[in-house]
């Protein structure tokens, strides 16, 4: 054991429940969001630096975390944005060749309180029956009162607007300016692999901030229109929701990802709501309705699109239903090329089933643009 002196730390959700474990390292801290759990065996570091994790203390049900250390490429952006950690088992080793630090140093370097020792399985369990709430984690054992007293001030994630804390705050671009293709991209949480998977397939990129109009995205002149993943509830994003309508309007295509689907979908009128537990992790089953196959696929979201609404919105076709509890995965509509999925296919780490997404959306922006041409 490298650290002999680990300060006892606890866990204290919204609703009186307390769960023992230890700080990693021999740290004193606090840290407070909406405790949820991935189910993902790998890929932490990239879970941490995901955008749409922002503000949401992390369980990571694997039981060992921070064997293969860190690399500094596999990050999804500039910063770890998870309010916290949780874990069974944290490695202060690890034993990976193209690993440049240790998962401890990671964490320090970023200034994030993680704690270890936790009955994770407890814990999951719990969440799963009474669903994701705030909590804290801290090393402030002998004073639960007061810990009691400051979690009752941390705001509830329905109806939290949290895309303003993660996105950019200045236009920026992306990929070979000498790309076939151009792409305004909305930025209400953005993953880097999303644009990778983008300038690879031959575009180039401009991202703008969460509260862009539509007349900041189409000065650009571009080929076709992106709405990023991202944290928080949709409902609030009014400014992203009417830049989605404008786009709808035009005739160039609009892919959406995550929050990006569910702007998508309350710009056709179809509501939000939040899940009991959300969906996170790098396994979830999914049905695509359109060719019959079956997609094993990376998700975090804890917020969905009511089902019945879009079965009922003429314009608007289900493309893709979760197989554990038949939500809806993805969406397309019936007279614009306009779609959106829940999930990430960019996935990064993985899986990889779904990344004939950004295929479909290219083809598209070709028909489109040639359509253009020949007019």
């Amino acid at each position: 054991m490298k650290y002999q002196s680990r300060k006892k730390a606890l866990i204290l959700l919204a609703d009186g429940t307390i769960f023992y474990g230890k700080s990693v390292g021999d740290k004193e801290g606090t840290a407070f969001g909406e405790v949820c759990f991935n189910t993902g065996m790998t890929g932490y570091q990239e879970i941490f630096t995901d955008p749409s994790y922002f503000g949401q203390l992390m369980v990571t049900t694997n039981a060992h975390i921070g064997n293969y250390g860190t690399n500094s490429e596999e990050v999804e952006s500039d910063s770890i944005k998870v309010a916290g950690l949780i874990c069974r088992n944290f490695s202060y080793e690890y034993s990976r060749p193209v690993a440049d630090a240790s998962l401890e140093e990671f964490l320090n370097k970023n200034g994030l309180f993680a704690i270890s020792d936790v009955d994770t399985r407890a814990l999951v369990s719990y969440i799963r029956d009474n669903g994701a709430m705030n909590a804290v984690i801290s090393t402030r054992v002998n004073d639960i009162d007061g810990l009691k007293k400051e979690l009752k001030e941390v705001p509830s994630m329905e109806g939290l607007e949290l895309a303003s804390k993660v996105s950019t705050k200045e236009p920026y671009y992306f990929g070979d300016e000498d790309a076939a293709y151009r792409i305004s991209a909305l930025d209400i949480g953005i993953k880097k692999n999303i644009l990778r998977n983008l300038a690879k397939r031959g575009a180039y990129i401009k991202v703008f901030p969460y509260n862009a109009s539509f007349e900041d995205l189409s000065a650009w002149n571009p080929d076709a229109y992106f709405i990023s993943n991202g944290p928080g509830d949709p409902e609030p994003l009014s400014e992203a929701i009417a830049t989605a309508k404008e786009i709808i309007k035009t005739d160039k295509p609009l892919f959406g990802i995550c929050l990006g689907h569910q702007i998508i979908a309350l710009a056709n009128s179809v509501s939000t709501y939040k899940m009991h537990n959300g969906h996170r992790g790098i396994n979830h089953p999914i049905l695509n309705l359109l060719t019959g196959k079956g997609e094993i696929t990376s998700q975090n979201h804890g917020f969905a699109i009511n089902r019945e609404e879009t079965e009922a919105n003429d314009n608007l076709e289900i493309t893709h239903v979760h197989l554990n509890d038949k939500t809806v995965a993805g969406i397309r509509m019936k007279n614009r090329d306009v779609f959106s999925v829940q999930y990430h296919p960019e996935a990064s780490p993985g899986p990889h089933d779904a990344d004939y997404l950004f295929d479909d959306f290219f083809r598209l922006i070709e028909k489109t643009t040639k359509q253009t041409a020949e007019v």
